[in-house]
């Protein structure tokens, strides 16, 4: 169906931008970190909140009121597990990944890359967007929490404090 009624489009309208500007207010008054995509849990709350906003404007069901609450509910949740986090090692362990070195001082780390279900050509692509065509001169890819390759170089690697810890 192209068109079910002009007031069907009117509140899609109204609703919209009124379930925009609450969405925004909630994010300037959760700060940063709610959008931020350091870690899996991070992307869930995101795409949440972008579902959320969908269901908002195109069901007739889901009264504003009730989007605005969700809108809430999720960048406290959010919220309180980013807290925890940082105070709690055992809740840090459930809600984040712990970044994985796939690939060491030039050689790949099969365990790694099994463990992880990344294959060598995503990390040798990772290291062609890097600018790098010699897997010799690397200190390490990484695999990070939020699903990104980072690629180092070893002329660029220093004491390897950043990096984390492997086996061999």
């Amino acid at each position: 169906m192209l068109f079910d009624s002009w007031q069907g489009l009117g509140r899609v309208l109204l609703v919209g931008a009124l379930a925009y500007v609450a969405l925004v207010a909630i994010l300037r008054i959760s700060g940063k970190r709610t959008l931020a995509k350091m870690n899996a849990f991070d992307l869930v709350v995101t795409v949440a909140l972008g579902s959320t906003l969908a269901t908002i404007l195109l069901s007739k069901d889901v009264a504003l009121a009730e989007g605005v609450l969700a809108f809430a509910l999720l960048a406290a949740l959010q919220f309180v597990v980013a807290w925890s986090s940082g105070r709690s090692r055992a809740v840090e362990q459930l809600a984040k990944a712990e970044p994985r070195v796939l690939l060491a001082d030039g050689r790949f780390r099969d365990d790694a890359l099994a463990s992880e279900r990344v294959t060598r050509d995503e990390v040798r692509a990772a290291v062609r967007g890097a600018g790098f065509g010699d897997l010799t001169r690397l200190a390490a890819v990484v695999l990070e929490t939020d699903g990104s390759l980072s690629v180092i170089a070893a002329t660029r690697a220093g004491d390897r404090a950043a990096l984390p810890r492997h086996d061999g």
